[in-house]
């Protein structure tokens, strides 16, 4: 798998020396954004959106929107944020539900600002990643069915290489990649490739200094431990199940399991009932969610500070990014008239073609570069639990630098905290699948607790003197 990774990263780096030069600032300046559709206020940041080739005898070209920091963004770092699936797209989700700027109404045509936007620590990028997810599309229509772990890689990296030369201010600036899900293998698979990449180079022009991931897909055997010991112990499932599951399961991939997997794991999902997975304390929208099929579909719950609770914010998503006017204004490559932008592509994950049963061996060797690596989890999820983080992170067998605690958010109790050698591993209270959209305000404090490279807050403990 990892050599496989590297040939095609070789093969993509190949390409780029000898594709045909555009003047990059002209087109950074064609993919700035102007106001969007439904933006009934004004910001104080520029944001660009657009394509990068990342093959051209393909025409395989990714889709980004990146977006400046709110105060002096010369002095912040950049952060690449991905969205897993596969085929699930940043836009939908990271951006318009979570860690953007813009979210939208119940409408699905106007849109709000978000308070605990990431981009107040950071300058934020957003990729849709592989081809064929969100806007992302290649003129060879094959490319949609042929993507799989290390193709996503190999192009990510690519698209890093040439984003850069569009905006070379951020050339060698402080770098970091985060992302949920099943980025948890997009995550540390491209920063091994970055890693790599730089090897030897007497000037880097990404400059990665480290990884976060949330509720991320690591190892298929721990994952699935965690996932049913969650499940049984929150009396989702009967005391039968929870040991078939372990018994079917437990060599299983976690991306394709097997029938007799499935069979169970269709047992599960009807002793469960209709609630949403991502977040279970919170309503479900009225579709019904399957564990079957947990990696593909997204949840539909979101949670705003004094807005009211709408679970349903995926399908306001569909409604606004398939505006035509929303689609000019963020430069979207026009295909043929039946073309419909989905928040997650079955074309692409149907057609996945490899998926590693664990990227534990990634882990350890990025721990030895030095990279700063962080692992988040929300406490409410059952799709990739913070149980089946917790074994994966056991596995690694890192020494205790600091001891498990509690960490504070305004003198509550965000979630709990314990810092190894080389990692360090966080929970976030309350929070489904998707942290920062059930907990806004505790993500952005967990983000800039990363960034800034010190441990979560503790307790301050204020005297009467």
């Amino acid at each position: 798998m990892l050599n496989l990774i590297w040939v095609f990263v070789v093969l993509g780096l190949f390409l780029i020396s000898g594709s045909v030069s555009v003047n990059p600032n002209a087109q950074k300046q064609l993919d700035r954004v102007s106001k969007l559709p439904g933006q009934g206020f004004n910001v104080n940041f520029a944001h660009y959106s657009g394509y990068v080739t990342v093959n051209e005898d393909s025409e395989r070209s990714l889709f980004y929107w990146f977006f400046e920091a709110v105060d002096d963004p010369s002095s912040k770092p950049l952060v690449l944020w991905l969205n897993g699936g596969p085929g699930c797209s940043s836009i939908a989700f990271g951006l318009a539900e979570e860690i953007g700027p813009f979210h939208i109404e119940k409408d699905g045509k106007t849109l709000y600002w978000n308070p605990y936007s990431w981009n107040l620590a950071a300058n934020v990028l957003f990729l849709d990643s592989p081809v064929g997810v969100g806007y992302s599309y290649s003129n060879t229509s094959s490319d949609h069915l042929n993507n799989g772990d290390a193709r996503t890689a190999a192009d990510s990296l690519v698209f890093l290489l040439k984003w850069l030369e569009r905006f070379p201010e951020y050339k060698g600036r402080d770098f970091y990649i985060s992302g949920e899900s099943y980025a948890g293998h997009y995550v540390p698979q491209l920063s091994q490739a970055i890693v790599r990449h730089n090897h030897g180079l007497k000037k880097q022009v990404i400059n990665l200094k480290g990884f976060m991931v949330g509720n991320a897909l690591t190892d298929d055997y721990n994952d699935y431990l965690g996932l049913f010991q969650f499940m049984w112990s929150a009396g989702m499932i009967s005391d039968q199940t929870y040991k078939q599951a372990n018994a079917l399961c437990h060599d299983q991939s976690y991306f394709r399991p097997s029938e007799q997997c499935d069979k169970i794991l269709e047992q599960a999902n009807e002793e469960i009932g209709n609630i949403d997975s991502y977040s279970i304390f919170t309503p479900a929208c009225t579709a019904k969610f399957s564990i079957l099929n947990h990696l593909l579909r997204k949840s539909n719950s979101v949670g705003h500070l004094r807005r009211s609770y709408d679970p349903c914010t995926e399908q306001h998503s569909k409604i606004y990014f398939n505006l035509p006017e929303v689609q000019s204004a963020l430069h979207v490559h026009m295909r043929n008239s039946s073309f419909k932008w989905v928040t997650c592509s079955e074309e692409v994950s149907s057609g996945w073609k490899d998926s590693p049963k664990t990227v534990l061996d990634v882990y350890r060797e990025l721990i030895k570069s030095g990279l700063r690596i962080w692992v988040f989890s929300g406490d409410t999820d059952a799709v990739i639990p913070v149980t089946s983080t917790r074994y994966s992170i056991n596995a690694l067998k890192l020494p205790t630098v600091a001891p498990w605690r509690a960490w504070y958010d305004d003198g509550q109790v965000g979630g709990w905290t314990q810092e190894y050698k080389g990692l360090t591993f966080v929970t976030v209270r309350g929070a489904g699948h998707e942290v920062a959209l059930h907990r806004p305000k505790q993500a952005l404090t967990l983000v800039k607790s990363f960034l800034a490279g010190t441990s979560m807050p503790s307790l301050e403990l204020i005297s009467d003197s």
